[in-house]
């Protein structure tokens, strides 16, 4: 945090209730994944076009989430075989509040995401039935799912000066299940959110200036996988070759 945080000081901030305007439910999201010795130059390009989410004086907010999946994993299956309709279903948690949703992400065709979400009064380890129902009907499934992996993360949230646009900037990524444990290492997960994919954007611009070229990445799938489940990844190899060479860069 240290190489950063002068820089991060430095943003014109935004509060929860002036974003209410760009919340973005149903969005086509692009994600990019570079390492965090990139993270100051990337901020520094940034500070002209992005204002960043500020809340209660504190920049950047810690993250947990408990993800959920069928027994046999066919969220994680749908996602690694590219299927155009797909899934995910977490709760998530913001920490230092008392804000919990039970969410639930779909890929709806075309390259867009829509997101629906209820407030919940904490985490728990299997659904209600009024929550049972609420995944059913936004996930259009009413497969069993069960607990599979919990991952922790903070995040910094930038909204454009100028557009309809959100970008957060992942960082400090673990996963546990089990007795098991796993940190990410020195990654950033930044992803864009856009009405609709607009190439003209400041940070698509940074991005090709610094050839960091778009790249999919499910922190669900790659959880998964440090956490040493037995799934066929092969469709993942390219991101985990990537973050190899990221972490090796470091």
């Amino acid at each position: 945090m240290s190489s950063f945080a002068p820089i991060i000081a430095r943003f014109d901030p935004i509060s929860l209730a002036e974003m209410d305007g760009v919340k973005l439910q149903d969005r086509v999201d692009t994600k990019y994944v570079f390492g965090g010795h990139e993270l100051p130059d990337v901020l520094e390009a940034m500070l002209p076009h992005y204002r960043l989410l500020e809340v209660g004086g504190v920049r950047g907010t810690d993250y947990r989430s408990l993800y959920f999946d069928t027994p046999d994993l066919q969220h994680y299956k749908a996602h690694h075989d590219q299927r155009t309709f797909r899934s995910k279903v977490r709760f998530r948690e913001y920490l230092g509040s008392d804000l919990v949703f039970l969410e639930v992400k779909r890929k709806t065709g075309r390259g867009r995401t829509d997101k629906k979400r209820m407030r919940v009064d904490a985490i728990p380890s299997t659904f209600t039935p009024e929550q049972q129902a609420f995944v059913a009907r936004a996930s259009r499934s009413d497969a069993p799912l069960q607990a599979t992996l919990w991952n922790y993360f903070t995040r910094y949230t930038f909204v454009s000066r100028t557009s309809p646009e959100r970008l957060t900037m992942d960082i400090a990524l673990r996963y546990t299940a089990d007795d098991a444990d796993r940190r990410l290492g020195d990654v950033v997960i930044a992803e864009l959110k856009q009405e609709r994919a607009d190439r003209t954007s400041p940070f698509v611009r940074i991005m090709r200036q610094r050839v960091i070229a778009a790249s999919g990445m499910s922190k669900y799938c790659v959880g998964l996988l440090l956490l040493g489940r037995n799934v066929k990844h092969n469709a993942f190899k390219a991101v985990l070759l990537k973050l190899d060479k990221i972490r090796q860069a470091a």
